[in-house]
């Protein structure tokens, strides 16, 4: 199977690649192309500058939350209806996980994709190739297709790193220039997510510039030469009946909770459950579900909010004491407890069905891959199972109460250090784990499972 894609990679975070990511799929958008970004990691807010960039939803690929076989089935699913691909990067091209798991890198080999290296060239000139010619040669199993320069200061400048570039055989199909006006906005976890600032005119602004100063023609026709893929077939969830959509679940989504892989989601309606979306923020109450998902965001840039919506905040302990199959992540998490605590020190009342106080830090608390172990029977699974998935957070739980179980043992991959984690009280079961249902299809399907039951 072709599909024409490609890859943009950095040589570092912070090079400016996700702002030419978002330019080059509003660019070739406006060229009247149908493009399908991707983004490699577990970030969940890039991928909603690529949707405001190409007007189509972006989707992740994390070789350590998804197997790489499913990963590659995702790609094949979500690009076969697209012109072309446009796969973003994690960190540098060679970063990841331990070994490189989920690096840039491993994604790259595995979709037999083009890559274009963005280099940071602020205050650099023929230093630019020498940092390239490395990247190039690490490991000859990359398709190292050429270079995109980033943050220059003048045609004087490009001419030195091109010349340099020239004499290595390295191709530059991109120079673009230094521009405060195309900075993206952002926070303490990355960038300003879209629910609450949705910045089309600089999304717009960015595709004129990176449009007028990438070579797209180039870029089009490295991505018809990427090597056929083998197609793979997807198999059918056997546990869900087709149409058998007799199980719905609440999904918190709004200012304060984003957090969402729609593949993730998509893994549960095959398990054969409807996903109703409601507001924490501005709903009053719960909609009509058989279970609840609380994802990850920012509550803690809403705390006085969430406070404020005591009528939604009942409605949930309600739901969770009454038996109701609940799973929430960090955010989601932290509006359980009893109390969130802001940057600046003051404390709000949350839902209150799980113990403690979620308490802001200014430096980030952990970020990473691990792998998580149940401690019990849950709804999720059987004790003893196994899921993995990432940490990502500033905030950290003051007050934990012994007599309340604990959910999982993670362990990190990093180095091994293994922690209780989360607690698991009536059918809740809650941390500061971020999942990927479609790389643990048996906890969507016991997490469904339960949701049936509880309808029953």
């Amino acid at each position: 199977m072709r599909i024409p894609r490609i890859v943009i990679a950095a040589t570092q975070s912070g090079s400016g690649k996700t702002t030419i990511v978002t330019g080059v799929l509003a660019a070739l958008r406006a060229k009247g192309l149908s493009v399908q970004s991707f983004k490699i990691g577990p970030d969940y807010i890039d991928p909603g500058y690529h949707e405001l960039a190409s007007g189509r939803p972006g989707h992740n690929l994390d070789s350590w939350l998804v197997p790489r076989e499913k990963l590659k089935d995702i790609f094949i699913q979500r690009a076969r209806t697209a012109d072309l691909a446009v796969i973003e990067g994690v960190m540098g091209l060679y970063d990841g996980g331990r070994q490189g798991v989920s690096s840039t890198a491993e994604i790259a080999k595995l979709l037999k994709a083009p890559v274009f290296l963005v280099i940071d060239a602020k205050s650099m000139g023929a230093s630019a190739a020498a940092i390239a010619l490395g990247f190039r040669d690490y490991d000859p199993e990359v398709d190292l297709a050429g270079v995109l320069l980033n943050r220059l200061g003048s045609a004087t400048h490009e001419a030195m790193i091109v010349e340099a570039m020239k004499k290595l055989g390295i191709p530059v199909f991109g120079a673009v220039r230094r521009n405060d006006n195309l900075n993206l906005p952002e926070r303490h976890l990355g960038l300003l997510p879209i629910e609450e600032n949705e910045e089309k005119q600089v999304v717009r602004r960015i595709g004129e510039a990176v449009g007028s100063q990438v070579n797209l023609e180039e870029i089009i026709r490295a991505a018809q030469q990427a090597l056929p893929l083998d197609e793979i077939q997807a198999v059918p969830n056997p546990s869900a009946a087709v149409g058998d959509d007799d199980v719905k679940i609440a999904v918190a989504r709004d200012e304060a909770f984003s957090f969402y892989y729609p593949e993730s989601l998509q893994a549960l309606r095959e398990c054969g459950a409807e996903i109703i979306e409601f507001s924490p923020l501005h709903d009053d109450s719960l909609p009509e579900a058989d279970g609840l998902i609380l994802g990850g965001g920012f509550p803690e840039m809403f705390a006085k909010e969430l406070q404020g919506n005591s009528s939604m905040r009942r409605s949930v302990f309600a739901a969770a004491k009454d038996g109701m199959p609940v799973y929430a992540e960090c955010g989601g998490f932290m509006y359980l407890m009893e109390r969130l605590r802001d940057f600046s020190g003051r404390e709000y009342s949350m839902v209150g069905a799980l113990p403690g106080t979620a308490a802001m830090n200014e430096k980030l608390q952990m970020v990473g891959y691990v792998s998580a172990q149940l401690r019990q029977d849950t709804v999720l699974g059987k004790k003893g199972t196994k899921l993995h998935g990432h940490e990502f957070h500033f905030s950290s739980e003051l007050e934990i109460d012994e007599n309340c179980p604990r959910a999982f043992t993670f362990t990190r991959l990093r180095n091994g250090a293994a922690y209780p984690a989360g607690y698991a009280k009536w059918n809740v079961i809650a941390s500061y784990l971020h999942l990927h249902f479609a790389g643990c299809s048996k906890a969507a399907e016991s997490f469904v499972k339960a949701c049936r039951k509880y309808h029953g």
